[in-house]
């Protein structure tokens, strides 16, 4: 496993960490055993930053992970998430100090720690991002010690833009793969600039980026593969990365051929990540110890510069008139 810098922080992470979103709820069944399994192969392969949320099985996925972190001795950078609890989901939640301060101290509970490595709001309102409301909230927070760092998870590049102009701002997490590279044009550069960590989410598109899926995939009623496909639960963009499922499916045999022989698409595409260098931290999840192995593996390919080019035409050819201008 390599590590890279997290932003300003003096943080070493594996530049392959894991979402803890499969190990809580909406990817199918998961078994207790099984979501122990992922975290601890997960860090027998040197993954030391874990990324969960409160509404991720409504605390299942954060309990997970406090129980492992306290089974071992070694560093692990835990961050979540809060205020996806927010009903009505609107902007005033995020301002309110009590409310926020309760969903921490949930966390807080559920994680059995002291204090939160990085909190994150997750994929708020828009003009959330850019309210003095919101980091007031926010360094209030930091300044009880609750958590020790914030920062966003966003749906668009925009929001990522208005957010990480507040020097406090630590983290940027933004969906960011083959089929939706708009991040790179210009957030990646201004990341850097400013020392603002930058962690994928989403990297293998909801697994179409596994090439594993045809037309005759089915998924289970309590998978958002199934009940998010249209954007009925949540943005659609976090369900197949928000692109047509048959188009896509024709975009990854125009992968297959372009793959070298020696490696898989997921790792082909994990790989296509982490030649953004400003990229700190990619967090694939996984639903037992295989999908971990895989996934960690991919820190030691061969750079694929001979490919990149290849890539971005495909993606010119299939998505960049379907998503560019959405996220």
């Amino acid at each position: 496993m390599k590590y890279r810098k997290f932003g300003s922080l003096d943080w070493n992470v594996s530049e392959i960490g894991l979402g803890c979103w499969q190990i809580g709820a909406d990817w199918g069944e998961v078994s207790e055993d099984k979501a122990k399994e992922v975290l601890k192969s997960s860090f027998e392969n040197g993954v030391n930053f874990f990324d969960t949320a409160d509404v991720y099985g409504m605390g299942r996925s954060e309990k997970f992970v406090g129980e492992f972190i306290k089974s071992v001795s070694e560093r692990i950078y835990v961050a979540t998430k809060a205020g996806r609890q927010i009903n009505p989901h609107v902007s005033e939640g995020y301002y309110n100090k009590e409310l926020m301060e309760s969903y921490v101290d949930q966390s807080l509970s559920n994680l059995n720690v002291e204090t939160i490595d990085l909190l994150q709001m997750h994929c708020p309102p828009t003009e959330v991002y850019s309210s003095d409301h919101t980091f007031d909230m926010l360094d209030y927070l930091v300044s009880k010690g609750k958590i020790q760092h914030y920062g966003f998870s966003v749906q668009t590049v925009d929001e990522a833009l208005a957010c990480i102009k507040r020097p406090n701002t630590k983290s940027i997490q933004v969906i960011f793969n083959i089929f939706r590279q708009k991040p790179a044009e210009k957030l990646f550069e201004i990341a850097k600039e400013k020392k603002v960590a930058i962690i994928v989410r989403v990297p293998l598109a909801s697994g179409l980026l596994t090439g594993k899926f045809s037309k005759d995939s089915s998924f289970a009623p309590d998978d958002h593969r199934n009940y998010n496909i249209n954007g009925d639960a949540f943005d659609v963009g976090e369900t197949f990365s928000g692109v047509n499922f048959n188009k896509a499916l024709d975009a990854v045999e125009d992968l297959k051929n372009i793959l070298p022989t020696e490696i898989t698409l997921s790792q082909l595409s994990l790989r296509w990540i982490l030649m953004h260098d400003a990229v700190s931290v990619v967090i694939p999840g996984a639903k037992n110890k295989d999908h971990v192995n895989l996934n960690t593996s991919s820190s030691n390919i061969n750079e694929i510069s001979s490919l990149m080019e290849k890539i971005s035409n495909i993606y010119t050819e299939y998505f960049f008139d379907d998503v560019h201008h959405r996220w």
